[in-house]
């Protein structure tokens, strides 16, 4: 164990394991209420999947598209997470987390310092389903600086190795061919982060100018308890930490755990893209002492291929963005074949990954490929492959289609076929055969100079062919310890465990089986985090800020 800011004190109000969003946002919550908390990082490094993530936080009704005049309200957003969720998380989760999402995202940035760009225009990911909007609901964390803001404990922080640029130049700049590489290589080298990163990079701010200790290399093997309530946790070293209000399961997923991942999800699960660390300890510990644990069939679904990236040694998936969705590649499976809306969020696009054929007792779609020409990467480039320089061993080249049909073993004719009527079609901005580019959510992660009337298509037109092979992959898994709406851990008959708390990828998401938009993932986990951190610090859960930054906190 490695402590990276004071000494270790062994007792302490609050233990958090683990030092994600969900982690540092319980821990800064408790310190910021007079709590004495230390977060014990498994790993090297600090900050978990969500320092590799995109940062966003999906909030409903907050007070930001208020400020804007968007039309919003909880009423709506609940139609619409219900719908998405098809009716399968618990209410009590669900108000929670909608109740009191834009009271941690006010409490985030007046107490803890987070500053966060609102995306005005980012739509809601099921457009077809009621309570959706077309933006308003997505906030994303500004560049952050953290080398001069965290000083040595910057190196100790994760990163996913990502060039510092945000949402909204993203959506400014479009493909990657066209950012500005060398301000980008500046900024990085200045010390600044962006997305997750920079997230991370906040919380720790604040963990830290409210006297959190944080500790690295620091795995919690156990928890202590005292007639059935939890008093402190044990490394496997053997070193204890007591804690007198409660100790926070934070400590992500249990995607890494590949036995455990193959008996509980409901399918497969091919890639990663989440730290190796993540193997469920969080939830085996809870479960030792009796916790209830639910929705562990599900995960963050996502496609992904394998690049060639590693994270802590190991292969991750890479996720698949705009190498699908823009103008000029589609997705084909076994049979050459299209199977779905390649434009579609990916939470819905990886759920027909996992369809079977039951005739032939075989996957109904995969192997799964994207495909797209010479065209499409001299204009867009693939990952950070670019045209002109040689073919990587993870994508497939073939001058022909019905060359690159045999390199990845699908019928020649019908992957002719296949691009033939998607062409035809594409030139006149329609997909009769799956809706592509007819949502908002589609047409805002195409291409808005695209030489064709939808910028989310556009013809498949000269060789050489390009084939990337697509897998069945997840942020994390989205299911485990039951908590009620204040972040409490529940045994099994549905009651308390006295001094347990958990919250993230630890516990069952309040949106269950739903991803309903972007940051879907890391505002109802920090709302839960927040509300936890709350009570563990005796506090209630409603907050009122009364003269901007570090405003003094009153109850409702």
């Amino acid at each position: 164990m490695r402590m990276l800011n004071g000494e270790n004190a062994g007792s302490y109000d609050v233990v958090v394991v683990g030092s994600g969003a969900a982690a540092l946002t319980a821990a800064a919550t408790a310190a910021r209420a007079g709590q004495s908390v230390i977060v014990l990082e498994k790993s090297g490094l600090l900050g978990g999947t969500s320092a590799v993530s995109g940062g966003m936080l999906w909030i409903v009704d907050n007070h930001h598209a208020r400020e804007a005049g968007i039309d919003d309200s909880k009423a709506a957003g609940r139609k619409y997470v219900e719908a998405v969720a098809r009716g399968r998380g618990r209410t009590e989760l669900l108000d929670a987390a909608l109740d009191h999402g834009d009271t941690m995202l006010r409490f985030a940035e007046n107490e803890l310092g987070v500053q966060f760009i609102f995306l005005d225009n980012f739509p809601d990911y099921r457009q077809d389903l009621p309570g959706a909007v077309t933006g308003g609901r997505t906030v994303e964390p500004e560049l952050f600086n953290y080398r001069q803001a965290l000083g040595d404990v910057a190196e100790h922080v994760r990163s996913d190795g990502r060039h510092p640029y945000t949402m909204q130049e993203y959506e400014d700049w479009g493909a990657f061919l066209r950012f500005p590489w060398d301000e980008l290589n500046a900024r990085r080298d200045a010390g600044f982060a962006a997305k997750g990163h920079a997230l991370i990079g906040m919380l720790l701010a604040a963990c830290l100018e409210n006297g959190v200790h944080l500790a690295t290399g620091a795995r919690v093997d156990r928890l202590l308890t005292h007639q059935g309530g939890v008093t402190g946790v044990v490394l496997e070293d053997g070193t204890e930490f007591r804690a007198a209000s409660g100790v926070m399961l934070a400590a992500g997923g249990f995607e890494w755990d590949r036995k455990l991942a193959d008996s509980m999800l409901a399918t497969r699960l091919h890639t990663m893209c989440s730290p190796p660390s993540n193997t469920g300890d969080g939830l085996k510990m809870a479960q030792r002492i009796g916790a209830m644990t639910r929705g562990t069939r599900e995960a963050w679904w996502a496609p992904m291929s394998l690049t060639g990236t590693l994270r802590d040694g190991e292969p991750v998936g890479s996720l698949l963005r705009f190498e699908r969705q823009g103008p000029g590649s589609i997705m084909v499976n076994r049979h050459g074949q299209r199977f779905a809306n390649e434009a579609q969020n990916y939470n819905d696009l990886a759920r027909v990954l996992h369809s079977w054929d039951s005739a032939n007792h075989q996957t109904l779609n995969t192997p799964a490929h994207v495909v797209f020409d010479e065209t499409y990467l001299q204009r867009y480039g693939i990952m950070d492959h670019r045209s002109g320089q040689p073919t990587p061993a993870w994508l497939i080249e073939a001058p022909t289609l019905a060359a690159l049909a045999e390199r990845i073993k699908v019928p020649a004719a019908a992957l002719e076929a296949t691009v033939e009527r998607f062409n035809t079609h594409a030139v006149a901005g329609e997909d009769p055969d799956f809706g592509r580019g007819t949502s908002e959510y589609d047409r805002y992660w195409g291409d808005s100079d695209n030489a064709w009337p939808n910028p989310s298509l556009g013809p498949l037109q000269s060789g050489p062919y390009y084939a990337l092979e697509v897998v069945n992959g997840a942020f994390g898994t989205c299911g485990g310890v039951a908590t009620n709406g204040r972040g409490q851990v529940l045994d099994v008959d549905g009651e308390p465990i006295a001094g347990l708390f958990a919250a993230g990828n630890t516990t069952e998401s309040p949106y269950a089986a739903g991803y309903p938009g972007a940051g879907a993932t890391l505002g109802p986990l920090m709302t839960m985090a927040y509300l936890a951190g709350r009570t563990l610090a005796g506090q209630p859960a409603d907050y009122h800020a009364t003269a901007g930054r570090r405003a003094e906190t009153v109850s409702a």
